[in-house]
């Protein structure tokens, strides 16, 4: 089967220039035990795109070259990957920072008994979704029994000490909005979360990041049998602040998909919208001249206005400090 070809965008986006490299971004595999609607990746149980031990083996050896501070594991749900614990493993041995972007779900999943006192055992970051705290919103955006199990899953990596102060084990929480609206301000959200937790069920976390819903796959789907995609891609535009500009995490980050090619974001790589930075229309991991990044042109197109919207957006949260707990 011919694979899907680049497209190209006109966009009245301001164009911007990478900086230095400091995240790899790594999506292993489109396979998750959820199917949530704002999803960008298209992720689903019946997804079978998975990053096989070749291409991880060629993912750590460009960790190693480009020296990066940080590996920020994704999906899906990444831990489906068979070859996780392997990467997270030979990562942490690197010296390298490792993320996992975790739908909390997962640790209750059979096979995955283990996996949080793993994530512990190796000092992995945990940035786990929840995109609300109330049962509710969280089971009509991702599935009815979703919200307990994400706090049983919550409870367990407290358990483990992560999102207690001082104990190096940082779990951070990711709201999405229910639809076509930016998010809150993420500091006022990041208390309210902090309080209706703890009071509520005793769980503890350190930081709340904020993201805007991106009008791709899925969520762009709802939105146009809504009849709200041109409308919500206006908000975008018309909520642009200049000043995100400077932080904008495509700067200082590359996105690597399943099969190992590179791009400037994660939501570039579902356009298909590869690394304007190569030097080739498509280039895979192995073969990127590191020193072409510094100064190198960012792809942008318009959804990019998702992450300048407002107090800006990007896989860190708003484009501002996190609040931490106290």
């Amino acid at each position: 089967m011919a694979e899907k070809q680049p497209i190209v965008y006109l966009t009245d986006f301001p164009q911007i220039e990478r900086r230095h490299l400091t995240t790899v971004q790594a999506n292993l595999g489109y396979a998750c035990n959820q199917t949530c609607f704002h999803c960008h990746v298209n992720a689903g149980p019946n997804r079978r795109e998975i990053m096989t031990l070749e291409t991880i083996e060629e993912l750590l050896a460009f960790v190693a070259r480009a020296s990066v501070e940080t590996l920020d594991l994704t999906g899906g749900a990444p831990e489906l990957n068979p070859h996780f614990r392997h990467l997270v493993t030979r990562a942490r041995a690197l010296g390298v920072q490792v993320l996992d972007r975790c739908n909390l779900t997962i640790l209750a999943q059979p096979g995955q008994d283990d996996l949080a006192r793993f994530l512990a055992s190796h000092r992995v970051g945990i940035v786990a979704s929840l995109p609300c705290y109330l049962e509710t919103n969280v089971d009509s955006q991702r599935g009815d029994g979703v919200f307990e199990a994400s706090l049983a899953g919550l409870r367990q990596l407290n358990a483990l000490g992560y999102g207690e102060p001082g104990s190096g084990l940082e779990l951070d929480l990711v709201y999405n909005p229910l639809g076509a609206q930016l998010p809150p301000p993420q500091v006022e959200l990041a208390a309210a979360y902090h309080q209706h937790l703890q009071a509520q069920y005793g769980i503890v976390f350190n930081r709340l990041f904020t993201i805007t819903n991106m009008p791709i796959n899925r969520f762009a789907k709802d939105l146009a049998r809504k009849g709200q995609y041109h409308d919500y891609l206006q908000t975008l535009r018309d909520a642009h602040q200049h000043a995100n500009l400077d932080q904008v995490m495509c700067r200082s980050l590359v996105s690597v998909d399943w099969k190992g090619y590179l791009y400037d974001c994660d939501f570039n790589q579902m356009l298909h919208l590869p690394l304007a930075a190569g030097n080739r229309p498509r280039t895979h991991l192995r073969d990127l001249e590191l020193d072409r990044l510094p100064g190198g042109p960012i792809a942008v197109a318009d959804h990019c206005y998702g992450c300048t919207a407002g107090q800006g957006s990007s896989c860190g949260g708003a484009l501002e400090p996190a609040t931490a707990v106290p």
